[in-house]
């Protein structure tokens, strides 16, 4: 079992899309009205208001299970295994749906929930992304289902767009990365093949703190490309290399560490989804009368943001 968290502003767009999807089941609904899919929404956006101050109170995850399990899972069984989710993710005492789809070829469900409880009080989503992975691998060894493939079994023909630049990058480095012995040897042999390796630095210092890589106009960060390619975990990968390398007398050895690289501009890249993922983040941006406004737009702060989701 895999479970996706998201959150977001718009109860109306989301619902609307999980509900209306074609084939969809409602599966369990607390705290809201069933009759009309409006009614539902207005349910979800009246409680929202005794929390004014929480602007995305909507949160959605979906949960899927391999085909392979499709023989095991009930609608019933889906829904418990939904509930049972949520008391471990401490998702309690508030609204929420749980709605089937049946649009893909393996099983799968959405939960819709308020983050304002019924008490007015926030939901956390601190450390969620964390958890959801603990409490999906630990209900998936519990009842015995299909893990998720590993990246090496990932029929990476099937992939496209965005999804397949990633797995190309993981290829590539983790092939690039198995032998070299610097920094500066993996960024050669990385641009050699497209791909550029951007560093990241404490604030006013030479001390890295991350490293991301980019191919054409898609930058990930590496432990979002996998978290054996974090900047910790390569850089301890390179050091085990340089130990292996200076025990070979008549290899030269490379500087360890790269020279302080120069920040280019790039263009602001795109996001790491599904074409569902994509729709489902469009319908959980905020709605007019729940945005905060900014008094002096002029003011207002770009942030550059980096690809998130795991493979």
């Amino acid at each position: 079992m895999i479970g996706k968290v998201k959150i977001g502003s718009n109860f109306d767009g989301v619902v609307r899309y999980v509900i209306e999807k074609q084939e969809a089941t409602l599966l369990m609904a607390e705290g809201v009205r069933t009759g009309e899919v409006q009614a539902m929404i207005q349910d979800f956006n009246m409680q929202r208001k005794v929390n004014p101050d929480l602007t995305k109170a909507v949160g959605h995850i979906s949960l899927s299970w391999s085909k392979e399990d499709a023989a095991r899972l009930s609608p019933d069984i889906m829904k418990q295994r939904a509930l049972e989710y949520m008391e471990k993710m401490k998702i309690m005492s508030t609204q929420f749906i749980i709605v089937e789809h049946q649009d893909k070829n393996h099983p799968h469900l959405h939960i819709i929930y308020n983050r304002v409880n019924n008490e007015g009080k926030t939901i956390s989503d601190r450390f969620q992304k964390d958890r959801n992975h603990k409490v999906c691998k630990e209900i998936t060894l519990r009842y015995g289902y299909h893990w998720g493939k590993e990246k090496q079994q990932v029929n990476r023909q099937q992939r496209k767009g965005a999804d397949k630049i990633r797995y190309e990058l993981y290829d590539a480095i983790k092939s690039a990365s198995a032998t070299a012995a610097s920094w500066n040897e993996l960024r050669a042999r990385l641009e050699r093949q497209g791909i550029e390796t951007i560093f990241k630095y404490k604030s006013g210092t030479s001390e890295i703190q991350g490293v991301s890589f980019a191919k054409g106009d898609l930058q990930f960060k590496g432990s979002k490309i996998d978290r054996s390619l974090s900047f910790g975990r390569l850089d301890a990968l390179i050091r085990h290399n340089q130990e292996l390398a200076m025990s070979q007398p008549f290899r030269m050895q490379p500087e360890y560490l790269p020279d302080r690289l120069q920040e280019r501009s790039r263009p602001a890249p795109i996001s790491l989804q599904s074409t569902d993922d994509k729709i489902l983040d469009d319908l959980l941006r905020p709605v007019p009368q729940f945005e905060q406004q900014n008094p002096n737009p002029s003011k207002r702060k770009k942030r550059k943001k980096y690809l998130g989701q795991s493979l």
